[in-house]
C-alpha cells in the first residue's frame, strides 16, 4: 500500500504544481519630466527591499518627457491604456498629469513640492482620491538656505532666485524665499524660466541687477539642466545656493534640502502596500525626514570663496 501511495504521490505531484497560481506580476508606470539617464536607482532598491524584481515579477513602463512638460499628458495617457497596477510619478507636474489622466489608477508621488497647493491631493493626513506618497516641502527651507548662502557671502545684499514658474511648487518655494529674504534684511530678484532658452537670459539678467548671489530653486525642469545652470553661475561669477545634493554634484557651489533617494527609496513601500490592496486614499502623504547639506570645494576655490570652518563641519559631504 506504501508503494501505492508513493507512485500514486508522484504521477500527481505535476498536476498539483500546476494548480498552484502563478506569482501576480506587477506592472507599474514611472513617469518623469526627466531623461532616461536618470534612472530610478532608490525606487528599483526599495522595491527589491519589499521583494520586487524586474523581469521576474515586476514590469515597470518607464516614460520620460526630457524635460518637455507638454508631453506628460500624452506619456500618462499612454501609461493609463497599457492598465498598470499603479503609476510612480517625481516631482509635481508628473503626478498632476497622471492625475487629470486617471482617477481610478493608483498614483504615487515619490517627491511632490507643495501636494495639496498644487491640487494633487485634499490634504496630507487624508490625501483622498488616488493619489498619496512623499512630499519635498518643508516650511524653513528657504529661509535656511538664505542663511547658509549669507554665512558664505556676508556682504552679500541682493539674490536673484532663479525657478521655474510653470511648477505650483516652485511658485509656493518662491514665496517662501521671499518671506525668508525680507526677514534677513536682503533684496530678490525674481527670475522666471519656462524653457531652456530661459536659462541663460536669466542670469543675463540677475548680473544687470546686481545680484551678489544666486538660489536656484528645485524642481525637475531645474535639476534636467542642473549641469548648465551650475556652468553659467561659474561663468556669471555667482555663488548658488541650490535644493538637492545633485546640483552641487553637477558643480553648483551649495546646496541644501531632502534626499532624493531617501524619498524615492520610500516610494517603494507606498507601491508594496498599494499592491496588496490598500487604498491611495487611506495612506497619509510623508513629509521628508532626512536632509543634506553639501559644499564643492572646488566650486569654492573657483569663485575665490573661503568657506567658513562652522559649515564645513556641519556639511554632510564635501566634494573636492
Amino acid at each position: 500500500m506504501r508503494l501505492i501511495g508513493l507512485v500514486l504521490a508522484l504521477a500527481l505531484a505535476p498536476l498539483v504544481a500546476e494548480a498552484q497560481p502563478a506569482e501576480k506580476l506587477a506592472r507599474i508606470g514611472y513617469l518623469s519630466l526627466g531623461s532616461a539617464a536618470d534612472t530610478p536607482k532608490a525606487l528599483l532598491q526599495g522595491l527589491r527591499e519589499l521583494g520586487y524584481v524586474e523581469g521576474q515579477n515586476l514590469v515597470i513602463e518607464y516614460r520620460y518627457a526630457e524635460g518637455k512638460a507638454e508631453r506628460l499628458p500624452d506619456l500618462a495617457a499612454e501609461l493609463v491604456s497599457l492598465k498598470v497596477d499603479i503609476i510612480v510619478a517625481g516631482g509635481t507636474p508628473p503626478p498632476l498629469a497622471a492625475k487629470r489622466a486617471t482617477t481610478t489608477i493608483p498614483i504615487v508621488m515619490t517627491s511632490a513640492g507643495d501636494p495639496v497647493g498644487s491640487g494633487l491631493v485634499a490634504s496630507l493626513a487624508k490625501p483622498g482620491g488616488n493619489v498619496t506618497g512623499l512630499s519635498t516641502f518643508t516650511r524653513d527651507l528657504a529661509a535656511k538656505r538664505l542663511q547658509l548662502l549669507k554665512e558664505v557671502v556676508p556682504v552679500v545684499s541682493r539674490v536673484a532666485v532663479l525657478w521655474n514658474a510653470a511648477n505650483p511648487y516652485a511658485v509656493l518655494n518662491m514665496r517662501e524665499t521671499e518671506a525668508a529674504a525680507r526677514t534677513l534684511g536682503l533684496q530678490v530678484q525674481s527670475v522666471e524660466v519656462r524653457g531652456p532658452n530661459d536659462i541663460e537670459t536669466g542670469f543675463s539678467t540677475a548680473i544687470r541687477w546686481r545680484a551678489g548671489a544666486f538660489i536656484v530653486v528645485d524642481d525637475p525642469f531645474t535639476y534636467l539642466h542642473r549641469t548648465r545652470i551650475a556652468d553659467l553661475a561659474a561663468r556669471s561669477q555667482l555663488p548658488a545656493m541650490y535644493g538637492f545634493r545633485q546640483y552641487a554634484e553637477a558643480g553648483g557651489l551649495m546646496a541644501f534640502g531632502t534626499s532624493l533617494a531617501d524619498l524615492s527609496r520610500r516610494a517603494a513601500t507606498y507601491v508594496d502596500k498599494i499592491l496588496k490592496g490598500a487604498k491611495p486614499a487611506d495612506l497619509p502623504v510623508e513629509q521628508p525626514t532626512k536632509f543634506e547639506f553639501v559644499i564643492n570645494l572646488k566650486t569654492a576655490k573657483a569663485l575665490g570663496l573661503t568657506i567658513p570652518q562652522t559649515l564645513l563641519l556641519r556639511a554632510d559631504q564635501l566634494i573636492e
